[in-house]
């Protein structure tokens, strides 16, 4: 019986390309997601990624076409809840250590009450239950409809929403307690 080789998929110049791009677009995003999953673990989050790009040059297009990002943070996903559960321990959001993950991409002209008030948001975004930071996250980092959060997730999209919903009221009532 003859057998394929593993990496059929990427054999001509226009997959080469889609990959690249792919890669380039998507390395950054998928880096911090997996980071903050993995408790702050930059290490396991980058081994975690490349094995998600290696699947990735495995698939045939029709299998990701039209939804690349969306099965991209779902293999991610389920990539490092398997390395969590291999190592015997579901940490998640570690206090503070999500937002150390930094991105190579500038920040110019950012104002300082911009960064303030930003700072002051993550900072109430790390005090939500894991399960809304999550789903906060995906939304509003990463603009995942709740349809894709629901998919990444394996939640309802009625779970998604309330949970969204919950997360966004108590954010905005903490934010307006804060604000003389």
């Amino acid at each position: 019986m003859a057998h394929e080789p593993t990496n059929a998929r990427a054999t001509t110049h226009e997959d080469l390309g889609f990959l690249e791009r792919t890669f380039a677009e998507h390395q950054a995003p998928l880096t911090r997601y997996a980071t903050r999953l993995l408790g702050g673990d930059a290490d396991r989050a980058r081994d975690v990624v490349q094995d998600t790009f290696v699947r990735l040059m495995g698939q045939p297009p029709e299998a990701v076409n039209g939804h690349t990002v969306e099965w991209l943070f779902t293999v991610c996903r389920h990539r490092a809840l398997d390395v969590l559960r291999k190592e015997g321990r579901m940490k998640r959001f570690a206090e503070g250590e999500a937002e150390r993950v930094t991105t190579a991409e500038p920040r110019p002209g950012r104002a300082l009450e911009q960064e303030e008030t930003h700072a002051a948001l993550l900072k109430m975004i790390e005090h939500l239950p894991p399960n809304q930071q999550e789903v906060v996250r995906l939304k509003f980092q990463n603009g995942f409809s709740y349809k894709e959060i629901s998919r990444i997730t394996s939640l309802s999209v009625g779970n998604v929403g309330f949970l969204i919903h919950t997360a966004v009221a108590r954010l905005r009532t903490e934010f307006a307690a804060q604000r003389p």
